[in-house]
This record gives structure tokens, C-alpha cells and sequence, in this order.
């Protein structure tokens, strides 16, 4: 492969993998009212060979929060136990929208490179012509 597409394969797979993480972000702040759910997360790991560019990145496994959930007081919820307690989710709404700012910043960043990876080879290109 050439740098330029090794840049815009570099690209590409950072907006795949800050898409994956949006869209983890998104199912966890809509299910943090839902009893029992676990906050999920992704990490990313070193795309090579044919996944990617040298350099690139892909979504890993997507993980499960193990932190315990709060138990909530409500006797009349349907889930409550003996006790009146139900599991709540441990989903933090700061946190799900600090990781939305993060991955949206990062998916811009990435968008930019590509834009002007390609602006770059149109100028070239350009030069080319003439």
C-alpha cells in the first residue's frame, strides 16, 4: 500500500472504532433506568495485516462494568425482593456523556486527517497537471 491510503486506512479505522464506542454510549445512557443493566465499554487494539494500515486501530471486545449495582429502595417496584430492593443500573449519566464528548472529538480528529489526506493528494494531483 502507499502512505496515502496507509493514512486514509488510518483514518477510517480510528472513525470505525470511535463509532463503536458512540454507539456503546448511546445504548448505555438509554438503558440507565433499566433495572439490572450493566454499563458496557470497548477498548481498541492495534489494527495490522489485513485489518488495517500499520498503525490503524479496531474495536476490541465489547466488556461488561462488574462494579456493583446500587440497590434501590422502591417496595412497590415489580422487582423489589423482601426487603423492597431492587438492582438498579450503574450506569453514570456524567460519565456516558464526558465518554460521548471524548469519542465525537475523536471521530472529528480523525475525519479531519482524512480530509486532508485527500485535500493533499488533490493538490498533488493538481501539480501533476501542470
Amino acid at each position: 500500500m502507499t502512505d496515502f491510503s496507509d493514512s486514509l486506512q488510518m483514518s477510517v479505522s480510528g472513525m470505525r472504532a470511535q463509532a463503536m464506542r458512540l454507539r456503546l454510549v448511546a445504548e448505555n445512557i438509554s438503558n440507565a433506568d433499566t433495572p439490572g443493566y450493566r454499563r458496557k465499554t470497548v477498548t481498541f487494539e492495534q489494527a495490522a495485516g489485513a485489518e488495517g494500515a500499520e498503525g490503524g486501530v479496531r474495536s476490541g471486545r465489547v466488556k461488561l462494568d462488574r462494579s456493583d449495582l446500587p440497590r434501590i429502595h422502591d417496595p412497590a417496584h415489580p422487582l423489589a425482593d423482601a426487603s423492597g430492593h431492587y438492582a438498579g443500573s450503574n450506569v453514570d449519566l456524567v460519565i456516558e456523556v464526558a465518554d460521548s464528548r471524548e469519542a465525537q472529538r475523536s471521530y472529528e480528529a480523525n475525519l479531519k486527517l482524512f480530509d486532508q489526506a485527500r485535500q493533499m493528494s488533490s493538490s498533488l494531483r493538481e501539480l501533476l497537471r501542470r
